[in-house]
């Protein structure tokens, strides 16, 4: 059994996401999930994050039929002890980690980036609505 294994925030889940997933399950036979806790994204990207809380993100995660499970990390420990855990066969992650410091290189026999699709992001869809309030 082939498994592939992919991390993130996950916080405003969008297309981008579903196709990362999607791509995951064409690569293994199982996709596992691991997303930050809300404690790691807050001291990760500021205090007004997530958006979404973990309990949230998690139930959305786990109703994507590409998805087999899904697991919580607080720390760069907590991610690496659930790649050794899981042994995936590959390590899936967008193209914007391509030159950045990847958990779990070093455990996994593959590391692959997706190039990103379209110009999704969470952030952009934070914008969008902040503007769109203010009409």
């Amino acid at each position: 059994m082939k498994t592939v294994f992919v991390n993130g925030t996950f916080d405003i889940l969008h297309p981008g996401h579903i196709e990362l997933f999607r791509v995951a399950r064409s690569l293994g036979d199982r996709v596992i999930v691991a997303t930050d806790s809300d404690v790691k994204i807050k001291k990760d990207k500021g205090q007004t994050k997530p958006i979404n809380d973990l309990c949230y993100r998690i139930s959305m995660l786990e109703s994507i039929k590409y998805i087999d499970a899904v697991h919580y990390f607080n720390d760069r420990k907590g991610l690496e002890d659930l790649i050794r855990v899981y042994t995936p066969d590959i390590l899936l992650l967008g193209n914007d980690w391509e030159n950045g410091d990847v958990v779990g290189k070093d455990i996994v026999k593959d590391v692959r980036f997706l190039p990103r699709v379209g110009d999704y992001s969470s952030s952009s869809i934070i914008k969008k609505i902040l503007i769109n309030n203010l009409d």
